[in-house]
């Protein structure tokens, strides 16, 4: 079992004190968004055997274990972090399997440089991911119902929206989502900015259901993805509580503090709320235009104690343990790779002691039991 030593991610969306407080450090006063627990060769975590990434490539079957080693190749399929918001990310939609292995071969073939501000796609792989709350959590996912949508963009009274309003109302689900959208990301700038700014006003006026995307304004005066931001259901997650986010579903996080999972992509097609590249026909061709429930998983307990996040995939699987001080060691021992997370208290994984914020990372077949005090989160795949 080895200690990671993982790095953290400044992005400026981040909270500048959530991810300190879990760990019990000083703020810097800069923001902290994520740190990273895996072997993503962007960042990977440091064992004492070296970059967890390296440690894997040198003997990957010993590592990964026979069978997850066959069934996702060479490498760790998933990233574990911690997610710190504290302003809104850019709202966006994954690829599914399919259309990742395409819009990468078709970026390569077109000789688009990997590092390039207009890339779509950095790898083939998909990009389902899992966010578990550990504070309340506010983020959107999902396109909410189009009439529901239509009422609520109506009682704002802003005449520039009576179109969508409009077409939300006459055309069907799929349709009305599609034109919608489409409309929003493709109008001319500037009378966007003009709609965005009559929005915000009117929402900050009205309060209860708007507040939320007042504050995404805030955030990001006249862009576009303020109105594109409102046809999405709006959930506030409570500590435990969880949302799975798959292929073509459109979502944004915009606060808290949580454990995200994800398959090991960085294929990202953004909606808006971002200064950084929307390629609009490409996102188009991704998204799903369905109203959907978001779906907020709570963990199903097992007669171990461990607490299982369900999800269709089989890249990462999350669950955690909620142990009370003076209960007997649980056996985490699996033929597959895990990393162990302690959110709360003090835990012992083996015969490494875990305080907030500190992994470990277990290769596969490797014996490991955990006890103490605290909460520790188990990240694995099913193989």
């Amino acid at each position: 079992m080895d200690r990671l030593t993982n790095t953290i991610r400044p992005y400026a969306w981040g909270s500048t004190t959530a991810i300190a407080e879990l760990v019990g450090a000083e703020p810097t006063g800069e923001p902290q968004a994520e740190m990273w627990m895996g072997a993503h060769p962007g960042a990977p975590s440091r064992t004492g055997r070296g970059a967890l990434n390296e440690v894997i490539d040198a003997d990957p079957e010993r590592e990964l274990g026979k069978d997850a080693a066959a069934k996702f190749g060479p490498r760790l399929p998933f990233l574990l972090k911690l997610l710190a918001a504290g302003a809104p990310l850019s709202l966006q939609v994954h690829p599914d399997l399919a259309q990742a292995k395409e819009g990468y071969a078709d970026e390569e073939r077109r000789g688009v440089p990997i590092d390039a501000p207009n890339r779509n796609y950095k790898d083939a792989n998909h990009k389902p991911e899992l966010i578990c709350a550990l504070t309340p959590f506010d983020g959107l996912c999902g396109f909410r119902p189009p009439a529901e949508t239509a009422d609520l963009l109506e009682a704002l009274e802003v005449d520039s929206l009576k179109p969508y309003v409009d077409l939300l109302r006459a055309q069907p689900e799929e349709a009305a989502l599609r034109e919608v959208l489409t409309a929003v990301l493709t109008a001319d700038r500037e009378q966007m900015a003009e709609t965005v700014t009559e929005v915000t006003a009117a929402a900050q006026r009205l309060g209860g259901a708007y507040e939320p995307y007042a504050g995404i304004a805030h955030h990001y005066p006249g862009d576009p993805g303020v109105i594109a931001a409102m046809l999405l259901n709006h959930v506030r997650l409570q500590p435990g509580e969880a949302l799975f986010l798959g292929a073509g579903v459109p979502h944004a996080y915009l606060d808290g503090l949580g454990v995200e999972i994800m398959a090991n992509s960085d294929n990202v097609l953004r909606c808006g709320l971002t200064p950084k590249h929307v390629d609009v026909p490409e996102l188009l061709r991704i998204v799903r235009f369905e109203a959907t429930d978001p779906g907020v998983l709570r963990p199903e307990a097992s007669p171990s104690g461990e607490e299982v996040y369900d999800t269709p995939i089989d890249e990462f699987r999350l669950s955690r343990f909620v142990l009370p001080e003076g209960t007997a060691p649980h056996d985490l021992t699996a033929t597959t790779p895990q990393i162990l997370l302690c959110t709360a208290g003090s835990v012992r994984a083996g015969e490494l002691a875990l305080t907030p914020g500190q992994s470990a990372f277990v290769p596969a077949g490797e014996k490991a039991e955990v006890s103490g005090d605290g909460t520790v989160f188990r990240a694995t795949v099913v193989a």
